[in-house]
């Protein structure tokens, strides 16, 4: 039984060497990302039977994540390797605040073959959870879009909450094409994780509490805000927690800490915590992973969570 499936993409990522404007950067480390795969990655350090579905390149690079990937201890019976098709690569550029930019190189992304067909139904029995982003289906909206509504229909056939981070890139597409594509599946949402700016483009509002009563009114049961350094806001049940950020001892990098914010409020739901003690533990997670250079380094294993929160104690030597 899988607690968590995720769909979508994973790329080659290559870290900056310095930091600073990527033009002047003379290498760079060779790493693995993508906001889906993060995810994933999240979940299964934190304990979680997680299942990833997509496609990658059948070249060196694709080898290497599915190797990767495999080796997390994240289900790959669901991902193929697809001649003719590069594996997507990113570079990023990170400046000395620890803010930064990604540059994509995503054409012909070899997830443009995943189709509605080569969803396996069984794949989702018995599983809890099936999370989404808004990546997937910008990398080729008037196919992807058919994927994700078909991976949701079975998702809810087989009872499992449908999870969404809309992760809006603009690079991939415009504001206007985002919202007219998620529209489609935003009603069919039962946990929502999103930023205030993306839910100014999907909903239209960006104070929290309309954020929170547009999402209600589109039947979403859970809704998490995340604000970065200002914490988080949450809502189920009737119940509305603003919970406070925790203070990394350094931010480093901040690529990946909506991943792990994500990760850890799905950990937290499948394990029916309060939703004070979803978001506190969420929030830790996230300033973990900006403590840490890369994609999914910084993603905390269970106890190393509970050590940070002081619910167990830390043997060093």
């Amino acid at each position: 039984m899988k607690d968590v499936i995720t769909i979508g993409d994973a790329m080659i990522t290559f870290n900056p060497s310095m930091k600073g404007p990527m033009k002047y950067v003379q290498s760079f480390d060779r790493k693995v990302g993508g906001a889906e795969l993060n995810f994933a990655i999240g979940c299964a350090r934190l304990g979680l039977n997680t299942g990833w579905i997509s496609r990658l390149g059948n070249d060196e690079f694709g080898k290497y994540i599915l190797n990767f990937v495999r080796g997390e201890g994240i289900d790959v019976s669901e991902v193929g390797l697809e001649v003719g098709y590069p594996t997507s690569l990113n570079f990023k550029e990170i400046m000395e605040d620890g803010s930064g930019r990604t540059f994509y190189y995503r054409n012909q992304s070899p997830t443009t073959t995943l189709t509605e067909d080569a969803l396996e139904e069984t794949y989702f029995k018995d599983s809890k959870v099936l999370h989404i982003t808004g990546v997937f289906p910008a990398i080729d909206s008037d196919k992807n879009i058919g994927v994700i509504k078909r991976a949701i229909a079975i998702a809810k056939k087989q009872g499992l909450l449908i999870s969404f981070d809309p992760n809006i890139r603009l690079k991939l597409w415009s504001k206007a094409d985002a919202k007219k594509a998620i529209a489609e599946f935003l009603p069919d949402v039962d946990i929502l994780l999103t930023g205030v700016d993306e839910a100014e483009i999907l909903l239209g509002v960006s104070e929290p509490k309309e954020i929170i009563e547009k999402s209600k009114a589109l039947g979403i049961r859970y809704i998490a805000i995340k604000q970065g350094d200002k914490g988080s806001i949450g809502y189920f049940d009737g119940e509305f927690i603003e919970a406070p950020s925790v203070k990394p001892k350094k931010v480093v990098d901040t690529v990946g800490a909506g991943d792990g914010f994500d990760a850890g409020f799905i950990y937290g739901v499948l394990h029916q915590w309060s939703l004070r003690k979803t978001l506190e533990f969420a929030n830790t997670i996230g300033s973990m992973v900006v403590s840490v250079s890369g994609d999914n380094e910084g993603l905390p294993y269970l106890e190393d969570v509970l050590v940070q929160l002081g619910e167990k104690d830390s043997i060093e030597r």
